[in-house]
């Protein structure tokens, strides 16, 4: 295969445990677009959160694009090029929120590097120190008068499970929406047609490049798509039962460089 562009997935993928990319993996995105390898990031994080934590990671200069808020958005750095879409609308954020009042969680909607939460507790706190992305709170009824990207829930891992009981009675007669775990302790709502292939295949277009000549790096459910439809889905031995089902590598977690590991075996 000829691999024209490497794209990973950020928690648990390309960041280890300390919260940055190791050095091997590092030295290895680097030989890789040496080779003229683009390299990008698919993930639930936003666009603008994630360009200001580059630096902090380890990788700034060698991100060529990135696919951000699970398919939302896409900024590409060679072309300069941003779009966006958020077509969750508000009204359906405020049903989602009240079918879950009685429950042990909160909620955060990622927007412009900023988690906006309608309440400020432990869960909001710890995602946000997690993440190293601001959160404020701010009242629902008055945000939330223009679509958004997408709506996170928040719970502790051990409530995960009735977190996802609850979503399936959730039901809207006026919206369309999707949800699923993104992690031990996230559960979100987004569009149904929003996805990181459906967002892989808007950025690789600029770059006339096909899905099929792309390798991508994934953990969690919400990598089953990429992984699937990729030329090669590599997933982390750390990963989800879910996504490493339809791997076609499992590679090293993302504490013992998995991904530099692969690259320096099978793309170099």
């Amino acid at each position: 295969m000829n691999v024209k562009a490497i794209m990973c997935d950020i928690d648990g993928t390309l960041l280890s445990s300390e919260g940055v990319v190791t050095k091997k993996t590092v030295e290895m995105i680097k030989k890789s677009r040496e080779k003229g390898i683009l390299f990008g990031l698919s993930t639930g994080r936003d666009v603008n959160s994630i360009q200001t934590l580059l630096g902090t990671w380890g990788i700034e200069g060698l991100v060529d694009m990135i696919v951000g808020t699970g398919g939302a958005e896409i900024y590409d750095y060679t072309f300069d090029i941003s779009k966006a879409q958020y077509p969750l609308d508000g009204e359906l954020i405020k049903e989602i929120v009240k079918h879950y009042e009685d429950m042990d969680c909160n909620f955060a909607i990622p927007e412009d590097g900023i988690f906006y939460s309608p309440k400020d507790d432990e869960y909001i706190q710890d995602l946000s120190k997690g993440d190293r992305v601001p959160y404020k709170v701010v009242d629902y009824d008055e945000y939330l008068t223009s679509p958004k990207a997408k709506l996170i829930i928040i719970c502790k891992p051990e409530y995960m499970d009735q977190i996802i009981e609850r979503s399936k009675t959730f039901h809207s007669d006026d919206y369309k929406s999707s949800s699923l775990k993104t992690a031990s302790v996230l559960y979100e709502y987004m569009d149904p047609g929003i996805s990181k292939t459906a967002g892989l295949k808007e950025i690789l277009k600029l770059h006339h490049i096909d899905i099929k000549d792309i390798v991508t790096f994934g953990d969690a459910d919400n990598d089953y798509d990429m992984t699937l439809n990729a030329g090669i889905g590599v997933v982390m031995a750390n990963g989800s039962e879910k996504t490493k089902s339809v791997a076609d590598y499992i590679t090293d977690d993302n504490d013992h460089d998995g991904i530099g590991n692969y690259i320096e075996k099978y793309i170099l």
